[in-house]
């Protein structure tokens, strides 16, 4: 039986990930970004170990979701799986950053390095991180006109790249990215045309499985296939680049 966080749980590939890992009989700690929003979890979060709140476009409320995951115990695997895609606008956060950086880079890079280290992470990456190629110098959409699909690819090529850096500064953490596909959910929409079951069990597997090809780390996954991510995603320069500029910004402390 294994521990495990799962972030953006209260629908889509979350929730299902959560509602299989739960089946098999893991502890299982749901997350929601409201109390109103946790109310939609129902009867998943009878069967669960706990339910944290916390809305991750806040920086605040971020530090605060990692104290209270800390707070329950230690974790064996974090699915780093919430996600915002098409933004309209820059819309800023209370924090002054991009709602597409904050929730879907900044905030997995501040609860990587809050959470009491686990055994294995895995960050929902897309396909779209192939198209994410921009200028580091402004991660933050401050000097560029607004563009939502190149933000949210960004986006997604910067969270590749920070489950890279990870396999390779923490060699005892097992850290992978996933690519779900696009599948039928919210954010996919119903005509998505990949597996969604394949999506979110590729989450699972690489949570607990103790398959010699699930227990390794700094992998691309598609559908439990490894495939090569982005060559900037592997570049080490731009991952310690992208690591200054996420710090700069999250300012918090590893454990």
């Amino acid at each position: 039986m294994s521990r495990i966080f799962i972030t953006g749980s209260t629908d889509g590939l979350g929730r299902a990930a959560a509602s299989v890992l739960i089946g098999e009989g893991h502890d299982v700690v749901l997350h929601a970004r409201t109390l109103e929003r946790a109310a939609a979890l129902s009867g998943l979060a009878l069967d669960a170990a706990a339910v944290v709140i916390g809305d991750l476009s806040s920086a605040a409320e971020t530090r605060e979701l990692a104290d209270q995951v800390n707070n329950i115990g230690r974790m064996d695997a974090v699915i780093h799986n919430a996600g915002v895609f098409l933004e309209p606008s820059r819309s800023a956060t209370a924090d002054g950053h991009a709602t597409t950086l904050a929730v879907n880079t900044l905030a997995p890079y501040m609860l990587t390095a809050l959470i009491d280290r686990p055994d294995r992470l895995i960050y929902l990456s897309s396909g779209l991180h192939h198209a994410g190629a921009g200028s580091l110098r402004d991660i933050d959409w401050t000097g560029r006109q607004w563009n939502a699909l190149q933000a949210y690819s960004e986006s997604k090529l910067q969270v590749t790249a920070l489950a890279l850096t990870v396999a390779r500064a923490w060699p005892e953490v097992l850290s992978n990215a996933v690519d779900p596909g696009r599948v039928p959910t919210k954010m996919g929409g119903p005509a998505a045309p990949d597996d969604l079951e394949l999506g979110y069990l590729t989450q699972t597997w690489l949570a607990v499985s103790n398959d010699a090809a699930a227990t390794v780390s700094g992998g691309y996954w598609y559908h439990r296939q490894r495939w090569e991510p982005a060559a900037e995603a592997r570049d080490l320069a731009f991952q310690d680049q992208l690591t200054e500029r996420l710090a700069a910004r999250g300012t918090c402390q590893s454990r």
